[in-house]
């Protein structure tokens, strides 16, 4: 028999006695988790929903800003972006690659589909040490046409990410008015106009999606999903016409490439409401690209003053007018006056009437009406009848205030004629609506309303509020009738410059001299603000319109006033028009109404708009005219471009050289989303001329300044 060893004994002893205080210590910890369920502090309910729970954030879009007829400023769009994975280690299986594995063939067939040369992408997919590369401008905002003809290549390590941009489809559009978007601190912030004052409005809130998966991580059948649906920003439309916009921006381009100014500023407003239907600005900049911000940071037509001269004359005469103190017939004697000095180097005009005296825009005339007929006090007091010494409260940020200079006699008189005191443009516009709106003068606005478009609630309105009756109707419809001589009458300042064929048009030439740094002005026939204030129809006003040009570099046989005229009434009469004003008087040159060319051949609809000098361009590869732009009834002055779309395959002409008005006209028609860049006229399109395209297609046209 074997005898079993005490120590054997003992050491079985031990390990049981330490085996049951293991499992007293399991059971204790067991009972303990039961009856806590926390682990070292840690919820273990919590940390088992986080493995099997898991979320994703739900992108909220940015509120779109929209013109007054619900056509789109800006919005958030889908954007496509090319990035190159060229981390070799990261391809752990061998038969299915993740990085660039070739990357001559990458960069040859790449270069088929953005705009870099193969060398170049070669070049990027071949830097040292990187592990992902993007290719710059060429690789961003990709149209979904290219991004699915780079996808079908299945090029290995080539992946085509999803985001969103914001998009301004009209490039260089109110740029000021409507401002831009900027990262800051990983997050999107407005600068500038709408995008920066109503930023928090415009930005959503983001949402969430709650999922249950497995430890494999694949979404459980039967699990509930919870969601926090996005909100997203707030619509804002604005009072903006994108057609008078246009208008505007178009002139603009056109006079800026001809003069060279150093600065133009431009309001169309609708007196009878306060709405502002245009403004612009030169220089100006994109927007989406931000080129050309560096030029010019601030809203020149709110956050700027400046010496309005002659314009100021409307407010002086009208205050005159209104006191009962204003004879047109009473002569004085031009030339000087208590140390000021007509315009032609004080040599006037001998003894005239005051009439006379506005319409050549005599300095004497005011500085006299302002001190001997009105007086002084009360002239100060009208300065604050017309809302000149305060902000118009303009819904636009950071909107400067005037500076009013009055304290001695000869700034009193110099005042009167405006030299020395110093407007913003959108005070200009609300005083002298009071003349256009029989005396009641209106607040300027340029929201129209917001909306949620989550709700389709409207949250907030705008509304015309009168600011003022500075004047009575009689002196209104006077002080009309006497600026209409300024243009009518063969001594008037505007003779032959600011008429509109079929409108009667009432205003006042401006010529602002500039204060030089160390004092005084400068002297050069060029260095002035040459500008015009006017409405029309006179009657009846239904439109207000200022323009100001800083010194254009004129011709030797040219007035300041030409480049202005060129801007008031090309504007001012293509706005009526599109707007259905009856013209007061019969017109030479009638504008020409458009047929309705629907249903006929292609080539019928060309021979009749041919007969009636229009210009028409067919789109599509039919042969029947299916739609027009502009459509039937529309008014339209020969060589205007009229846009015929045949049935068939939708296509877009060649359209180098068009200005930005024509191509919207073809991006509606074919419900193409355009999107421009620069100004001037079309210098390159990004659909070839004659390609077939879609609904939702993306258009890009750069523009540039004629040469």
């Amino acid at each position: 028999m074997i005898r079993k060893q005490p120590n054997i004994n003992f050491g079985a002893a031990i390990l049981f006695i330490l085996f049951c205080l293991l499992f007293f210590v399991l059971v204790i910890r067991f009972v303990y988790i039961q009856a806590t369920g926390e682990v070292s502090g840690v919820e273990l309910a919590a940390q088992a929903e986080k493995k099997h729970n898991t979320s994703r954030v739900l992108e909220a879009s940015r509120g779109s800003i929209l013109d007054r007829n619900g056509d789109v400023i800006a919005e958030d769009a889908v954007s496509y972006k090319l990035v190159a994975v060229t981390d070799k280690s990261l391809s752990k299986n061998p038969d299915k690659k993740v990085h660039v594995a070739d990357p001559e063939l990458t960069a040859r067939e790449l270069a088929k589909y953005i705009d870099l040369k193969e060398s170049e992408i070669y070049r990027i997919l071949t830097k040292k040490g990187a592990k992902q590369v993007e290719f710059g401008e060429a690789g961003k905002d990709l149209s979904y046409e290219t991004k699915k003809k780079i996808e079908d290549l299945k090029l290995p390590g080539i992946q085509i990410v999803e985001g969103k941009k914001r998009f301004y489809p009209n490039g260089i559009f109110a740029s000021h008015v409507i401002g831009y978007l900027e990262e800051d601190d990983g997050k999107e912030t407005g600068r500038l106009g709408i995008e920066e004052s109503l930023n928090k409005m415009l930005t959503g809130t983001n949402g969430s999606m709650q999922y249950s998966k497995d430890i494999w991580g694949y979404i459980l059948p039967n699990s509930k999903d919870k969601i926090v649906p996005a909100q997203n920003g707030k619509d804002v439309y604005l009072t903006l016409d994108k057609k008078i916009q246009s208008f505007l921006e178009d002139t603009m381009n056109k006079v800026n490439a001809e003069y060279d100014p150093v600065k133009m500023i431009a309001i169309v407003a609708n007196p009878k409401t306060g709405e502002i239907l245009a403004m612009s600005q030169r220089p100006s900049f994109d927007p989406e690209t931000r080129e050309g911000i560096t030029a010019s940071w601030h809203n020149e037509a709110i956050e700027t003053n400046y010496e309005p001269g002659s314009t100021m004359k409307i407010f002086t005469l009208a205050a005159a007018v209104e006191e009962g103190v204003f004879n047109p017939n009473e002569e004085y004697q031009s030339g000087r006056y208590e140390g000021i000095g007509d315009h032609n180097n004080g040599a006037g005009w001998g003894p005239i009437s005051y009439l006379e005296g506005v319409q050549r825009s005599s300095n004497v005339a005011f500085a006299k009406l302002a001190k001997e007929k009105i007086g002084f006090e009360t002239f100060r007091e009208y300065l604050t009848k017309f809302g000149l010494d305060q902000p118009t409260g303009i819904d636009l940020p950071k909107e400067a205030n005037s500076s009013i200079v009055f304290n001695w006699p000869i700034e009193k008189i110099t005042t009167a004629f405006g030299q020395g005191t110093a407007l913003t443009p959108i005070q200009q516009i609300q005083a002298a609506t009071a003349i256009a709106n029989d005396g009641k003068m209106v607040k300027p606005y340029v929201i129209e309303q917001i909306k949620d478009p989550n709700t389709g609630k409207i949250i907030k309105k705008g509304e015309t509020k009168v600011a003022g009756t500075p004047i009575s109707a009689k002196t209104a419809k006077e002080v009309r009738d006497i600026l209409e001589t300024v243009i009518t009458s063969k001594k008037g300042t505007g003779y032959k410059k600011f008429n509109i064929d079929g409108y009667d048009v009432a205003g006042k030439t401006g010529t602002a001299q500039i204060p030089k740094s160390g004092g005084g002005y400068l002297k050069s026939k060029n260095d002035y603000i040459f500008s015009f204030l006017g409405m029309a129809p006179k009657d009846d006003p239904e439109l207000i319109m200022y323009v100001a040009v800083q010194q254009p570099k004129l011709k030797e046989t040219e007035t300041g006033s030409e480049p202005v005229a060129e801007i008031f009434t090309s504007v001012m009469k293509s706005s009526l028009q599109y707007m259905d004003i009856v013209p007061t008087k019969e017109v030479i040159s009638k504008p020409i109404e458009i047929p309705n060319l629907s249903g006929m051949t292609a080539e019928e609809a060309k021979k009749i708009l041919e007969d009636k000098r229009l210009n028409a361009v067919i789109i599509g590869d039919g042969k029947t005219v299916e739609e027009q732009l502009p459509v039937k009834g529309d008014t339209y002055l020969k060589g205007e471009k009229v846009i015929l779309k045949t049935d068939g395959k939708e296509t877009v002409p060649n359209m180098k050289g068009w200005s930005l008005r024509d191509v919207l006209k073809v991006a509606d028609l074919n419900k193409l989303k355009l999107e421009s860049s620069g100004s001037g006229y079309v210098s390159s399109q990004s659909i070839k001329a004659g390609s077939k395209i879609k609904e939702n297609d993306k258009l890009s046209v750069k523009l540039k300044e004629p040469e």
